[in-house]
């Protein structure tokens, strides 16, 4: 695609001209070849282009990192996410039920970007432990269900947290559970504190989850035990985990005032592609 092609989207979508650099890199992003964008096109999953933003580009921009960061009432969120989505539709042609063949969809689908709040995150920020600098401006992109939301307000230790989020990943139904693609939780900042607070380092994090919301295969039918084998995804010591590594659950932090996380499963054959946001 040509940059007036780019950029005429961009300015459907409603972006200012600051937002343009920010589109272009989680462009690229979805471009990796590991990201595997062709398939996800095309997918009957409900899959959407998802961007995180991480850096000083959120405040210089506004993007929304705090209350109410998967929803509406912030341009800077809403064009971005909007401008990757008609980029995928206009340019790459994923017109539905044309070439996007999602059963459903979801309302990702029309724009799905937010920042992560690094200042209320307890934890080095998502894109200083993905080895880029902090005062590095990062584009992270992943192909996304819509957010499943994490209510606790019972729970106030560490633990109880993360028992109740490894419920919320641990699903029968998921792509991850045996395709072993990436997943993102977004802790919102009173669970991080809290998990932070009783010694959980993100590594430690992603262990416990890993551990604790493996599928038993009594949860998982027949019929689907044996696609999976002939596709040799095999269960280990009788479950499947939702992700191939514990590295590969993705934490972050983001949201405002209130006990509630989320859990965004992957497409399963995909990354979570990160670039740097470079200036004109």
């Amino acid at each position: 695609p040509t940059m007036r092609s780019l950029a005429a989207n961009a300015v459907m979508a409603g972006c200012k001209p600051e937002y343009f650099p920010a589109v272009v890199t989680a462009l690229r992003s979805c471009l990796a070849p590991e990201y595997n964008l062709s398939g996800i096109l095309a997918t009957t999953h409900p899959c959407t282009n998802m961007a995180i933003m991480n850096g000083p580009i959120r405040n210089e921009i506004a993007l929304n990192c705090g209350s109410n960061c998967f929803g509406q009432g912030w341009r800077a969120n809403a064009a971005i996410g909007r401008a990757l989505q008609l980029i995928m539709l206009n340019v790459a042609g994923a017109r539905p039920a044309v070439m996007d063949r999602a059963t459903q969809g979801s309302p990702g689908k029309y724009a799905f970007c937010f920042g992560e709040n690094e200042e209320e995150s307890p934890w080095e920020p998502y894109h200083v432990r993905k080895g880029f600098a902090a005062a590095d401006s990062t584009v992270t992109t992943m192909a996304a269900e819509p957010p499943h939301n994490i209510n606790d307000h019972g729970s106030n230790s560490g633990k109880g947290i993360l028992k109740t989020i490894a419920g919320t990943m641990s699903q029968a139904g998921a792509n991850n559970t045996y395709l072993h693609g990436p997943v993102f939780v977004v802790f919102g900042p009173e669970h991080a504190q809290t998990v932070a607070r009783d010694g959980f380092t993100v590594e430690q994090v992603q262990e416990y989850l890993f551990d604790h919301s493996k599928v038993h295969v009594s949860r998982i039918s027949d019929e689907n035990l044996e696609s999976w084998a002939g596709q040799d995804r095999h269960a280990v010591q009788d479950h499947y985990h939702p992700a191939k590594s514990p590295a590969d659950i993705q934490i972050v932090v983001a949201g405002g005032p209130g006990k509630h996380s989320a859990f965004i499963p992957s497409f399963g054959n995909t990354a979570a592609s990160s670039s740097i946001i470079r200036k004109p």
